[in-house]
């Protein structure tokens, strides 16, 4: 009797959970993107044998890296309804002015805080030129991607700059077998996935990117928001640029050339929208994976390098094009 009656006790599972759980994971903008990813590695696979070789997994990663870490900083300026293209070249005068602090025998940890500490200078230049003067971010960061490249090539005289410093373990370093920027790839990822959805500020980027206006009148400080991620991308822009002159053991003036198109592109791709308030940290990592999983893919192939270009274009233009169908539908 007292069996029955504790059985009876015991709240039944509902059989819809289990299935509503599922329709919430597919209806995400990450799932699609995972499947997608999970599917060109299940292609690549059946067209390479080196492609699942764990040498070539760890290769992949550490490629993806540098992209991943812009890609997030760049994924919250987009949610703003922002945009910064100025990431590459900023990444290449910080690896500049690491490699001058090596030279000038400033210990390593006070390397990495000198050089995070200018990125976020860099960043806020652009975040107050945005908020303050108004200028459209589009052409600020246009601006400000002149200037990082042209100061870069002014300081080296178009010359790398070898580093001799333990800083370069950013870079070029291992933990086990697992490269050290892959390590930083995923702890920024995880850090910006709790920030952009367990925190205040970090709701505060999806606020103003829905409608900025109301943000501003339900008390929201749009500008110091705007201006914290902007700061926030200056910031990884560092980290990577630390990163680069690391693997490479010198910093080049031309380095991460190209890198705000393909940052873009792993946002956008990745689930985030163009017109903000839209976006998730582990969307745009995903996105950078398909990217370097795509690129991958091309080499082991055989396939020609300009190709890849080509590819990442159109991949471009059918995640923007499938993101203004889905505004279209919400819309009407």
């Amino acid at each position: 009797m007292n069996k029955t009656v504790l059985e009876s006790s015991v709240p039944k599972k509902d059989p819809t959970e289990r299935t509503n759980l599922f329709t919430r994971m597919v209806k995400q903008k990450e799932f699609s993107v995972l499947i997608a990813l999970l599917l060109l590695c299940v292609i690549l696979t059946i067209l390479s044998p080196y492609f699942l070789g764990v040498e070539n997994i760890f290769n992949v990663l550490r490629q993806v890296s540098v992209i991943g870490i812009l890609a997030v900083g760049e994924a919250l300026i987009i949610i703003t309804a922002g945009i910064d293209l100025s990431v590459g070249s900023v990444l290449g005068f910080i690896g500049v002015l690491t490699a001058i602090f090596a030279q000038s025998g400033i210990p390593a940890i006070a390397i990495l805080f000198l050089s995070i500490l200018c990125g976020c200078i860099v960043g806020a230049v652009n975040g107050l030129l945005v908020t303050k003067i108004r200028i459209n971010p589009f052409i600020v960061t246009l601006g400000m991607m002149s200037i990082a490249r042209g100061t870069s090539l002014l300081i080296t005289g178009g010359m790398p700059i070898s580093i001799q410093n333990n800083i370069t373990y950013l870079g070029g370093g291992y933990v086990g077998v697992v490269p050290v920027p892959v390590i930083i790839m995923f702890v920024v990822a995880i850090i910006g996935h709790i920030f952009a959805t367990k925190t205040l500020p970090g709701r505060n980027v999806y606020a103003i990117g829905n409608n900025e206006r109301a943000a501003k009148l339900s008390g929201i400080r749009v500008n110091r928001v705007k201006t914290m991620v902007y700061m926030i991308m200056g910031a990884l822009c560092a980290i990577s640029g630390i990163i680069l002159a690391g693997t490479l053991n010198s910093a080049e003036p031309a380095a991460g050339s190209g890198y705000e198109m393909d940052v873009i592109a792993a946002v956008v791709i990745g689930g985030a929208s163009l017109a903000g308030g839209e976006g998730s940290i582990i969307g745009v990592i995903l996105g950078a994976a398909i990217m370097g999983v795509v690129r991958n893919g091309f080499v082991l192939l055989g396939i020609s390098a300009y190709w890849q270009v080509v590819t990442i274009g159109i991949v471009i233009i059918a995640a923007v094009a499938l993101d203004s169908l889905k505004s279209s539908k919400r819309d009407s």
